[in-house]
């Protein structure tokens, strides 16, 4: 069977280092640290104090009193992110557009947190009065009300759902959207994530997992990627999104193409609810089978934007995995993990990473893994890890991971475009 080629038309972004997608990549580029001292609520009896959050956002500059009103934070940053996307596209402007052919693929990790902690803390502050409910709870809080109100504002009446796989969910989502366009069920899709997990929910929750950062006394250097001393991933929040499409519906559209999404794998470890298997053997897997469905080897890899969440295992499962599947030609191409400048955005973090890995191709620059300070053994120092500045190289393919707790591994692999 001939499979449709898949590409990215379009491409938007609000993240703790850009509300746009340009301010994005610029500072990515530039090494600049996302992390800074919670402000947005009181943190005295916090493990961790800190997080990359959004900043300089005014939430009446993009909505009115009206539609704030049925939107969490998280659907705020969907539609922005989305918005900025399908503008970048053209996608609108084409008119023979077929909106029945083009759906959303939206999702998130936790929907609606703040107003799901908000609303329990009206209800028990009020006696437990159901009454003090908002009609608006529901809708503020399903993590699928995103692609929701985006196919709402714009029309679109192609397939519409959320793929839920933790810290994997919007790579997850990306390769559903792949597989869909490859057989002719849409002809573009609205791909994205979002999350808005700087809450005192999120962060004290994850905190007593002891998963998060408590580096309290330099927030700025607490997202550590393999450095001897990271001590858990910094959380992060905000929205990516792409417009991705057939290739012949994007030539027949005159769309400028920015990348091809060539493919794609997912599985899982089978191994522990949080915890990674400490050899990746699923991951081992899913970097081989991603690679076969992209019809590529390893030779072809340039750089691969890594999970790598700053945590002490995570780190090292991963980067175990990548030698066993690349063996002697890892040391030949670049590594980083730009979660040392976003911190770990969760369900929102596969797709700026997707994002981060078309810049690579487009500018021919590997942004760097900053905040690095001591080399740990446990990894081989022959490996390029890209640490504290970006590297200008020929990059023409890139592969892209994350993985999820639950055990959720998923892999992309995008290439520069050629007709």
């Amino acid at each position: 069977m001939k499979w449709n080629r898949v590409v990215v038309t379009g491409m938007g972004a609000i993240t703790p280092i850009g509300n746009t997608v340009e301010a994005f990549r610029e500072n990515l580029i530039k090494g600049t640290s996302g992390c800074e001292s919670i402000t947005k609520f009181d943190t005295t009896q916090f493990r961790t104090k800190f997080a990359c959050g959004i900043k300089n956002y005014q939430p009446e500059n993009f909505f009115d009193k009206k539609e704030l009103k049925k939107l969490d934070p998280f659907g705020q940053y969907a539609l922005i992110s989305a918005d900025e996307a399908i503008k970048d596209s053209g996608l609108l402007d084409f008119y023979e557009l077929n909106k029945k052919r083009v759906g959303v693929l939206f999702t998130s990790g936790f929907g609606g947190v703040q107003t799901f902690q908000d609303e329990l803390m009206q209800y028990f502050q009020n006696g437990k009065n159901p009454r003090y409910f908002s009609p608006f709870f529901v809708p503020r809080m399903l993590l699928d009300l995103a692609g929701g109100n985006i196919s709402i504002k714009y029309g679109f009446k192609g397939m519409n759902f959320s793929v839920v796989a933790a810290c994997a969910s919007s790579t997850n989502a990306l390769i559903d959207a792949l597989n869909y366009i490859r057989l002719g069920k849409a002809d573009v899709l609205i791909v994205g994530g979002s999350e808005a997990s700087v809450t005192e929910v999120s962060v004290g929750a994850f905190g007593a997992m002891k998963a998060l950062s408590e580096r309290n006394d330099d927030p700025a250097t607490a997202s550590r990627p393999f450095d001897l001393e990271r001590d858990g991933f910094v959380m992060g929040e905000g929205s990516g999104c792409m417009v991705i499409e057939s290739l012949e519906h994007a030539q027949k559209r005159n769309a400028k193409i920015y990348a091809e999404l060539a493919g794609g794998a997912m599985n899982a470890d089978a191994y522990h609810i949080t915890a990674p298997h400490p050899e990746g053997e699923s991951v081992v897997d899913v970097m081989k089978e991603a690679l076969e469905d992209a019809n590529i080897t390893i030779h072809d890899v340039d750089y691969i934007n890594v999970h790598g969440t700053s945590t002490p295992l995570g780190d090292l499962s991963e980067i175990k995995a990548i030698q066993t599947v690349f063996s002697g030609r890892a040391y030949e191409l670049n590594i980083s993990s730009t979660k040392s400048m976003t911190g770990h955005m969760l369900g929102a973090a596969g797709i700026a990473e997707a994002i981060t890995s078309v810049f690579a191709i487009q500018d021919n620059v590997v942004p760097p893994t900053i905040n690095h300070f001591n080399d740990d053994p446990a990894f081989d120092s022959r490996l390029n890890f890209t640490f504290n500045h970006a590297e200008y190289k020929n990059i023409d393919t890139v592969l892209s991971n994350n993985f999820g707790f639950g055990g959720h591994n998923a892999s992309v692999v995008f290439k520069r475009f050629v007709a």
